[in-house]
């Protein structure tokens, strides 16, 4: 396993020390980590807390709050169980490096029983998965496929409209050296929103300020898809959401508040990235 987002970094003073390896690099600057990389090295670090403490909760909810810049530089998190009962667990984990923190999360697991009786509306609108001809099923990480009115592919520069989309990627390893779960692929693909609702024909003009995640269930394996489901923007500031979804239907939502960057904008439509995780753009 030769990819991954960060590398740990056992003789650094800080227990759980990782560094940041260029597949976290940020497209908006190159001393910055991106959001996919945050959120899920955040979540790895949730997800070991709980397993150790509650192995049979599942994971409900997870927000992320990226207010300061994550830089390519060594990083660690601190974890706090907030409250622990027969039903619940909520954990928070800080992201801290050199100069102070930069991102947090809060997590909560919920304890499963059985589905309650009774008929509820659910959305019939439900998200599809790339056909497997396009996209084969695998746990190998790759460059992600977009869907747009162009159809699926891995061209970035067939999607730069304004047309609803679909992103569709496989995670790498959070750390180096280890397997990544589901958990942690669907954490760190959360912040994807930004590639399914605020990518448009001027590219990505928005930054996100934070993330949050709902499951109703995990995915079946690290592959993980995010459609656009709806986004309002005033004022430059822009609220979007995606159904997060496997190839056994959905899971939940991701909802995104961002800012307006566009003194910074990523022309997403200029690059073409090749099937090569190693340059797996990150926003």
């Amino acid at each position: 396993m030769d990819l991954a987002f960060f590398a740990p970094l056992p003789e650094h003073a800080q227990a759980d020390a990782v560094e940041p390896l260029h597949l976290a690099m940020s497209s908006w600057s190159e001393d910055q980590a991106h959001g996919v990389a945050v959120a899920g090295l955040l979540g790895r670090a949730a997800e070991a807390v709980v397993r150790r403490r509650r192995p049979e909760l599942v994971p409900t909810r997870v927000t992320v709050d990226l207010f300061a810049p994550t830089r390519m530089q060594p990083a660690w998190t601190t974890t706090q169980v907030v409250r622990e009962s027969r039903r619940l667990a909520l954990v928070d984990v800080t992201l801290h490096q050199e100069g102070g923190p930069t991102a947090r999360a809060s997590s909560l697991w919920l304890r499963p029983t059985e589905d309650a009786p009774g008929d509820t509306w659910s959305n019939p609108d439900r998200p599809e998965a790339p056909p497997l001809d396009v996209a084969p099923v695998t746990d190998q990480p790759h460059v992600p496929f977009i869907h747009s009115s162009a159809g699926w592919s891995q061209d970035f520069r067939q999607h730069q409209d304004g047309s609803r989309k679909t992103y569709w990627n496989t995670a790498p390893a959070i750390v180096l050296g280890e397997q990544v779960t589901p958990f942690q692929a669907v954490a760190a693909s959360a912040d994807g929103n930004s590639l399914a609702s605020n990518w448009g024909s001027a590219g990505v003009q928005h930054i996100n300020a934070d993330v949050t995640l709902t499951l109703a269930r995990l995915p079946i394996g690290v592959t993980v898809g995010l459609r656009a489901l709806d986004r309002v923007e005033v004022d430059g500031v822009a609220v979007s959401s995606c159904t997060v979804f496997d190839r056994h239907g959905p899971l939940g939502t991701t909802v995104v508040t961002s800012m307006a960057n566009t003194r910074r904008g990523i022309d997403m439509g200029g690059r073409r990235w090749e099937d090569d995780p190693r340059s797996e753009p990150g926003v």
